[in-house]
């Protein structure tokens, strides 16, 4: 037989410290009904529970892969990016590849790079600085 662990939450607490609490009767050391009533004892628990019970919150996944699908997008069309740096330094280039700790970026009449990310401080669409300066 499968049975699931039922843990009690504030909504039944505090619903239960308004109901007169009915006596049950325990075997084993579990806190399941008896069969002498038919299972009834055991239908209202159930009814009860099932009007109470609240849905338990799930916390956010740590990745939300984002970042992963921008990257793979950006490398796809090649386009010219420009890297800020935590000290204010600009590189432009493209995105050659990715991992979890660095880019690897190309760019035009100078050597190809390798930043570690944690020393980026954000990152942009090159056409989107050249349309801000228009404006």
């Amino acid at each position: 037989m499968n049975r699931k662990l039922i843990r009690t939450t504030l909504a039944e607490v505090k619903g239960k410290a308004r109901e007169v609490p009915q006596p049950r009767e325990r075997s084993n050391g579990s806190s399941r009904a008896s069969n002498n009533d038919g299972g009834q004892a055991r239908e209202r628990a159930a009814q009860q529970h099932a009007s109470v019970q609240v849905k338990k919150r799930v916390p956010p996944p740590n990745e939300t892969n984002a970042e992963i699908f921008y990257y793979k997008k950006q490398i796809d069309a090649h386009t010219l990016m420009v890297i800020v740096l935590t000290d204010g330094e600009e590189i432009e280039g493209t995105i050659e590849w990715y991992d979890r700790g660095a880019l690897k970026v190309n760019r035009k009449g100078a050597p190809n790079l390798l930043i570690l990310k944690r020393n980026i401080k954000y990152i942009y669409k090159a056409d989107e600085r050249v349309e801000s300066a228009s404006a």
